[in-house]
Order: structure tokens, then C-alpha cells, then sequence
């Protein structure tokens, strides 16, 4: 089975973000050495998958090693806030042995990084707890240096004692303007009341009892008149306070995951340093992989949110169980999750994941929330599990009114499709419910919108593409010994043939890659944006337990057979999601590194920076193969003119040329990524970047923003709840709000004039 990861931007890997479930490397019996054996047969069975899987796997050496060992330091550690230099001297001996260890069966450089890691997280903790009893003074002039890669290892304790100082004190800074601003708003609030107040003295008096009620309800929902403001040591006060409980939290998530977890970390520097797409999964971790490309989980469908240390419900998704139930509802906390008639487990201070992990489970199964509602009350709700569509991956389109007529707009977040299921949903049969229902509104024209889409399904591209292309080559796919294989549309005849226009920009990625590019290649559509991410590779997803030889194995199985005894059993190994083929456009080219080159560029504020696939070290190379038997449509459109009138529209708008300067000024910011820990300094910087985003929003305001409907097919749907008309109605201001698609509808309708036709004589010259 063929799959595509979803699209990996180039930032750090944050440890606290991760999530705390991943599985015990624990198994019978009682040697104190049997958690490293565990690590080791992973280790090792991952080094066997990738030789003999991967498309095109690395020499274990010196070179290889020394990438694995600087991957994993930048993923624990890329803003150097916990290993010191004296903690890399003691590591640096592994730089070049890291590739004897997986041949030899040795986990001796984690085990020694993971236990300075793990101190050095203690020690940080004791620093942020001291540090933050102190208030701060921000008249002094130091600064600081936010980039990873442009910061030195602290030469010792003290020295990251210090780099904690600023870092917090950053933080604080931060949150100081913040409240400080806010202060001063509510002033002008209240001067201008008062000013008001005073017009309204001058005004003929109503009623008595009127004015009284009026201002009885008014008093309650405005700040008390005498309260003081607060002075500038209370304001720092209460921002350290604020920081406080967040480092809290930070620490609290940060103890959650312990060496088993870090070793998954571990074990994807070693993965990832084959090529960035070729991820190790533990058991739980597969499952959410496949939650994610199916777009469907079992559970109650209630969104939640960590709070004041609880967990409330934050949403609940239309249609899912608990929507069903009818009891549980937003801003309701839960107290207590029971299955069925089991003991609940009170879940104060539990983390969002942990939440999660007891409320979904089986379809059919029953979870009882023990909630405390809104107004104060305890209730129990009983919901039964079933499925959980998560709509918001779901294609979904809407109608533009514009100068030539009606264009159809389908926005694809990614390329779902759900394996598991042989009648779940796929993207490429709901993007053809898509076209009819904009075909029967008779669009002039469509737009598919594949910004941000990091790919998804391989099939559903090659089905998809054929929509719009009518039977033929649509992607050629190859592995590392064997000839290309082309992968072709079989539908009968194309379902839409009129004017087409694809939107991608640098995150758009993998299955949105080999999209953009048949449509390209073919003519058939314009491909309008910004350079794409650059992913050319397919991916495979193995089990490992296939690797482990045949007599461990069979110890594994009896261990899972044994765990009934409350033994722990070593049980699966996990998955391997590891690259095996590259897919090559019908023109012979790879996206690979390169992506697709929009035919009409539009300015992006992220294009400056480093981005994509191009920026990976372990990236594979840009390759071509021979081109495809394909033949582009007849009736193409002059690109060259469309261009043309593109960018002189784009020249002429100011909200491009801010979006132009922002790009330029990110560049910069990338380049010199410090910042001042002074309040004047920090002030000025934050002026700067607020400017370009006010004047974001006045151009907004100025303009005449297109008008956004839904099909009628779409609107008892929409209308089925008050969430759902809420949701819907953000999303139609949203798009009203994207100047990129106002832009891309008018070469639209461009392309539906007849003079645009590469084959009309009479065309713009």
C-alpha cells in the first residue's frame, strides 16, 4: 500500500509538544537489561527494513553517523537551552561511532545522552523557579538571540543559567507589553465613556425607571469607576506570574516524556537521516497516522481544551455521538471519564492526549463523562462511541460571483482516503461530487485550492487528475531497480473541460505536487501561486515484526501470550514509514527539490525564507526519466498573456506590494534573528511588525471583496445546527478576506475570453 506523509516543514522538533504515549520498552522476565535489549532489536531491525526497503539506502559510516548525531542534538535541543559545551564534550566521542553501535548492537551514545538530558531538564527547572522570583528591569540594554543555529552551547552551568535569564526574561517582556497595552486601551475606554457621559447630561432624561435599568445592566458589564490602574512593578509582576504558570506546564509535559519517548526521537534522527520522509512509528503512533489519512477516529466527537488545569469542551463536531446524545455541550468541564459501568478516573491536571486516550475506544463501546456543566452542576453523561468524521479535511467548494459570471471554488485540505474502510471516504470521488454540484451551477470556470495540502493518497491523484484530464498518464512511479511505472487515469472522458486554475504555494507538498503537475503538463489548467515544497518520493509503510528474525519472534509471541500473567510482553515493534519509490511528472521531470513552478506567480510572504524540501541535507537529488506518452489539450490557454495581465494587476495592487515587503523583511529577520530585552527596544521592533499587519488590514477594508454563496446542495448541511452555520459562516468571511483567490478569479476570467486561446489568431500580441 502507497501512501504520503503529510508535509514536514523545516522547524525545530519541539520535545514538549510531542505527544506522552508511546509504549514500554519493557518485557518479560526480570534481567535489569532487557528495556536496552528492546531498544537494540528496534535499532536494529530498523537498520535491516531501510537496507532493504528504502529506495535508496546510505552507507552506515562516519558520515552518516555524524548526521544522525547532529539531527538528534538540534531536535532536543535546537535553541541550545539544555546541553552545555561541557555536556557535547562528553558526547562528541559518538560523533563518528554512531554507525558501529547499530552494526555492533550497542545503545551506549543515547543511553549517555538521555541521561544528561534528562538532568539538564531538572536543572532547567530549578533555574526557571529561581529566575522568575526576581523581577525584571527593562531599561537594560542586552539582547537576545532566538535562532538555534546561530547560537553557541553555554560553556558551562552558569552560562545557560544565564541564557535561561534572558530567555524568560524575554518571555516576561513580552507579556509585560502585552498587559501594559491593554491597560492603557481600557483608559482611552474610559476617557471616551466619560466624554459620552457627558454629552449624554446635555440630552433630554427618559423615564427614571428606564435610565435606572439601563444603568444597573451597564454597571455590571463595565469595570468599577474607582478601579486603580495598576503601576508598572505590578504589571511586571503579574507577567512573571503569567510565564510562571506556563513554564509550569512546559515542565510538567516535558516530565511526561521519558527515555522511552526521547529513544522514538532517537530512532527518527537515525530514519530521517536517510531522507526526511522515512519516519519510525510505535504501535500508537501508527493508529494516529492512519486517523489521520482516513480523516475518521472512534470516539464521542467533542473537541476539548487544556484550561486552568482542566479539560472543557471547547466544540462539538455535527453529526458525531456525543452531537447525537444531545447532553455534552461547549464549556462543559469533565471531571471524571468512566468505560461503561467501570470506576471513573478523575482526570484533573491529565494533559489533553491522556484525556483523549481514555475517551475514545472501541465503536459501540460506552464512556461516561462525569462533567461539571456551565452553571455549576455534576451530571453524567453516557455516550456511545462510534465513528468521528473530522469534516475540516474534507473537500468543500462554494460559489464567486464575478464580472464574467459565476467561478466554482473547491478547497482540498489533503489527499484523504481511508484504507481501513472499503466504503470509507475518498477525495478524489467527494472532489468529483465537487465539479457536479459546481457544473449544475454553471460555474464559467473552477479553482481548486491545494495551498498547504501536504499530500495524501497516491490513487486518488491519479483518479483525480483524470477528472480534469480525461484517460491517460497522470504520474510515472519508480523504484530504485526496476523501470518506471506509469500510472494512468481510466475514467472514460474528462468531467470538466472548461477554464481551470490550481492554487499552490511553498507548503503545498507530495500528492498536491504530482496534482499541480499533470494539470501543468497537460495544459489543462494554470497553475497560480508559489514554488512548492519539492516532495517527489513515495512512501510505504511496513510493520518491522516482519524484520525480527524468526526465533525472536516467536519469543514475542509468547511473551504477548504471557501478558494475561501480568507480565509485560515486548508485543509488536511497531512501523516503518520508509521511502521506496520517486514519482516523475508525464514530462519526464521530478518535483523533487524543485517542486512546480507556478505558470503565474504570486507574491508570498514566506517565499524568502528556508523552506521545502530543497533546504534538507538528507533530502534525495533531482533526477529525470523519460517522458510519458501523453498528449497536452488542444485548446491550451496563452499562458504568456495571461501572465501578462496577472502582473500588471498584481503590480498595481498595494496589498501585494506589502506582502512583497513583508517577505523581504522575514528574510531579514531570518537572517538576524535578534531581539532587544529592553522595553523601548522591544516596543520599536513590535511597531514594526504590527505595521505591515495594519496596513494588511486597511487595504482589506478598502476593497470590494467578492461575494461567497453555498450550493443549495450543501446548505441543509450547513444549516443542520448553530455550529455548523457558525463554522460555515467563518469560512465564507475568511475567503472573502483572500486576495489570492480574488486574484485567481480573475484569470479566470481571463481564460474564459476567447482571445486567450493559443489557437485564436486574434489574440493579445
Amino acid at each position: 500500500m502507497l501512501r504520503f506523509m503529510k508535509n514536514k516543514i523545516l522547524i525545530p522538533l519541539v520535545i514538549t509538544g510531542a505527544l506522552a504515549a508511546f509504549f514500554s520498552f519493557k518485557y518479560s522476565g526480570g534481567d535489569d537489561n532487557q528495556p536496552d535489549q528492546k531498544k537494540i532489536l528496534v535499532q536494529s531491525t530498523i537498520a535491516k527494513a531501510i537496507k532493504e526497503v528504502h529506495f535508496a539506502p546510505r552507507d552506515l559510516n562516519d558520515t552518516f553517523s555524524n548526521r544522525v548525531y547532529t539531527k538528534v542534538l538540534e531536535d532536543l535541543d535546537y535553541e541550545k537551552k539544555f546541553f552545555t559545551q561541557q555536556d557535547i564534550n562528553v558526547l562528541k566521542k559518538y560523533q563518528y561511532s554512531i554507525d558501529d553501535e547499530i552494526r555492533d548492537g550497542s545503545v551506549e551514545f543515547f543511553d549517555k545522552m538521555d541521561a544528561i538530558y534528562a538532568k539538564r531538564i531538572d536543572d532547567a527547572e530549578g533555574y526557571y523557579k529561581e529566575i522568575l522570583k526576581i523581577p525584571f528591569h527593562f531599561d537594560v540594554d542586552e539582547q537576545i538571540q532566538l535562532s538555534g543555529d546561530k547560537t553557541v552551547y553555554a560553556a558551562n552551568e552558569t552560562e545557560l543559567k544565564d541564557r535561561w535569564r534572558k530567555i524568560l526574561k524575554f518571555r516576561v517582556l513580552g507579556k509585560y507589553v502585552e498587559l501594559k497595552n491593554a491597560q492603557d486601551k481600557t483608559k482611552e475606554s474610559k476617557k471616551g465613556a466619560k466624554s459620552k457621559a457627558k454629552e449624554d447630561d446635555d440630552v433630554t432624561t427618559k423615564n427614571l425607571t428606564e435610565e435606572t435599568e439601563d444603568f444597573s445592566a451597564t454597571a455590571e458589564t463595565k469595570p468599577a469607576a474607582n478601579t486603580k490602574p495598576k503601576t508598572d512593578a505590578e504589571l511586571e509582576a503579574d507577567a512573571r506570574e503569567s510565564v510562571r504558570k506556563n513554564m509550569e506546564y512546559t515542565f510538567k509535559r516535558m516530565h511526561k516524556i521519558k527515555g522511552d519517548e526521547r529513544f522514538t526521537y532517537y530512532i527518527n534522527a537515525i530514519t530521517t537521516s536517510e531522507d526526511p520522509h522515512t519516519d519510525y512509528f510505535p504501535p500508537k503512533e501508527k493508529e494516529k497516522f492512519d486517523e489521520d489519512m482516513s480523516g475518521t477516529f472512534f470516539g464521542i466527537g467533542a473537541q476539548l481544551r487544556e484550561e486552568a488545569n482542566t479539560i472543557k469542551i471547547a466544540a462539538i463536531i455535527t453529526g458525531s455521538p456525543c452531537w447525537k446524545q444531545g447532553e455534552l455541550k461547549a464549556g462543559d468541564v469533565i471531571v471524571k471519564v468512566g468505560q461503561g459501568a467501570q470506576e471513573p478516573v478523575d482526570i484533573t491536571g491529565y494533559d489533553i492526549e491522556d484525556a483523549v486516550h481514555l475517551i475514545r475506544g472501541k465503536k459501540g463501546t460506552e464512556v461516561r463523562l462525569t462533567v461539571k456543566k456551565v452553571n455549576g452542576s455534576i451530571k453524567v453523561i453516557p455516550i456511545i462511541r462510534g465513528e468521528v468524521l473530522m469534516d475540516n479535511v474534507f473537500a468543500k467548494s462554494a460559489v464567486i460571483k464575478s464580472a464574467e459570471g459565476p467561478v466554482g471554488y473547491i478547497y482540498l485540505p489533503e489527499f484523504y482516503s481511508d484504507f481501513q474502510h472499503i466504503n470509507g471516504r475518498r477525495c478524489s470521488e467527494d472532489v468529483a461530487k465537487e465539479v457536479e454540484k459546481l457544473k449544475g451551477a454553471g460555474v464559467v470556470g473552477i479553482i481548486l485550492d491545494l495551498r498547504n495540502n501536504g499530500g495524501g493518497s497516491l490513487s486518488d491523484v491519479v483518479d483525480m487528475a483524470g477528472l480534469f484530464t480525461g484517460p491517460g498518464p497522470e504520474v510515472q512511479v519508480k523504484s530504485s531497480d526496476a523501470a518506471p511505472m506509469t500510472l494512468s487515469a481510466n475514467n472514460k472522458g474528462a468531467q470538466y473541460t472548461g477554464p481551470m486554475a490550481v492554487m499552490i504555494n511553498e507548503n503545498s507538498a507530495s500528492a498536491s505536487e504530482i496534482m499541480a503537475a499533470a494539470l501543468q503538463d497537460y495544459k489543462r489548467a494554470v497553475i497560480v501561486g508559489s514554488t512548492s515544497y519539492g516532495k517527489g518520493t513515495v512512501q510505504k509503510v511496513i510493520p518491522l515484526d516482519e524484520f525480527v528474525d524468526p526465533l525472536k519472534r516467536v519469543q514475542m509471541k509468547t511473551d504477548e501470550l504471557t501478558a494475561a500473567n501480568g507480565v509485560t510482553p515486548m508485543s509488536s515493534l511497531g512501523s516503518l514509514k520508509v521511502t521506496v519509490q520517486k514519482f516523475y511528472r508525464v514530462n519526464g521531470g521530478s518535483t523533487q527539490l524543485k517542486g512546480v513552478t507556478p505558470d503565474i506567480h504570486l507574491p508570498d510572504p514566506y517565499e524568502l525564507i528556508n523552506q521545502g524540501e530543497r533546504h534538507d541535507k538528507a533530502a534525495l537529488g533531482w533526477d529525470e526519466i523519460a517522458r510519458a506518452n501523453f498528449k497536452p489539450t488542444a485548446n491550451a490557454t496563452n499562458v504568456t498573456d495571461l501572465s501578462a495581465l496577472s502582473k500588471s494587476r498584481v503590480t498595481a495592487n498595494p496589498t501585494f506590494t506589502l506582502i512583497e515587503e513583508n517577505a523581504a523583511h522575514l528574510k531579514r529577520q531570518e537572517e538576524n534573528n535578534t531581539y532587544s530585552l529592553t522595553e523601548t527596544g522591544y516596543r520599536k521592533e513590535l511597531d514594526e511588525a504590527n505595521a505591515t499587519s495594519k496596513k494588511l488590514d486597511e487595504l482589506q477594508k478598502k476593497t470590494n471583496p467578492l461575494e461567497y454563496t453555498n450550493l443549495k446542495e450543501d446548505l441543509e448541511r450547513i444549516n443542520l445546527d448553530s455550529a455548523s452555520m457558525t463554522k460555515n459562516s467563518d469560512w465564507l468571511k475568511n475567503l472573502k478576506k483572500d486576495i489570492y483567490i480574488s486574484e485567481t478569479v480573475n484569470i479566470i476570467n481571463d481564460m474564459a475570453k476567447s482571445s486567450m486561446k493559443l489557437n485564436n489568431t486574434t489574440g493579445m500580441k
